[in-house]
């Protein structure tokens, strides 16, 4: 299936690597122009801009932390400053922290709230002053948000939760604007943080229908359809790409 996104502006947070650079390829392939933040490798996100740019658009890295209010707004600016617009914003960036409840430190909590739920409330905030008609805002949430096979979680289970009700009251409020709002929710996907070759791999495979991790280019296909013409009336849901986890 081909879905044009032929001169439309993306923005993706976190899209230096795994998931989010697959997202961020499978965009310009589709023909948009992409943004994307990175916190760390300015080497790593370089290569994703000429990947980008090898497809023949425009690629544009802005290093900003989605735990940081200022930096997080100021990137979607950006984007529009460069781009002269923006259509679809996918909220991609996340941490990942994991200890039982009563060894979780408040600077913990706070940290990962403000990267997991602040963080994609701002970055929507900002690009609603920019999305017109048919705008996307895609959210990348988990398949823990909805079901918890073992212990040590919570924090981060709860913090995917959020995206759940925020994506549905915000499809409420932009609809009659023809802007739709969707969560992904991926399981098992091999990336640096999570390689298929991991140690506890076959444990994690167990949970799945399938019987093999996904690749990051099973999430960034979906994101691919809900971004284009093809997902115009899909908004305020969460879509499970997880290979059966919640089977």
């Amino acid at each position: 299936m081909t879905l044009s996104l032929k001169n439309k502006v993306a923005l993706v947070t976190g899209g230096s690597r795994g998931i989010g650079a697959a997202i961020v390829k499978k965009l310009a392939q589709e023909g948009a122009h992409v943004a994307f933040t990175y916190i760390h490798s300015e080497e790593k996100a370089q290569d994703v801009v000429a990947k980008i740019t090898d497809m023949g658009q425009r690629g544009l890295a802005i290093r900003a932390d989605s735990g940081n209010s200022k930096e997080i707004m100021e990137a979607v600016e950006r984007t529009v400053d460069e781009f002269n617009r923006l259509d679809i914003l996918v909220n991609n960036a996340g941490i990942f922290p994991t200890g039982l409840l009563e060894n979780i430190t408040l600077e913990e909590i706070d940290h990962t709230l403000a990267v997991n739920v602040r963080g994609v409330f701002l970055a929507s905030q900002a690009a609603l002053k920019h999305l017109g008609k048919g705008g996307r805002i895609i959210s990348i949430g988990s398949c823990f948000a909805h079901h918890v096979p073992k212990p040590g979680i919570s924090l981060y289970a709860m913090s995917k939760s959020a995206l759940i009700g925020f994506t549905k009251g915000l499809a409420r409020d932009v609809g009659s604007r023809h802007i739709t709002v969707n969560v992904v929710d991926p399981g098992s996907t091999d990336t640096d943080m999570n390689p298929a070759n991991s140690p506890n791999a076959d444990e994690k495979i167990k949970l799945l229908a399938l019987d093999h991790y996904g690749e990051g280019k099973d999430i960034a296909a979906m994101v691919g359809f809900l971004a284009s013409e093809s997902g115009r009336f899909i908004t305020g849901t969460c879509i499970a790409v997880d290979g059966g986890f919640g089977a």
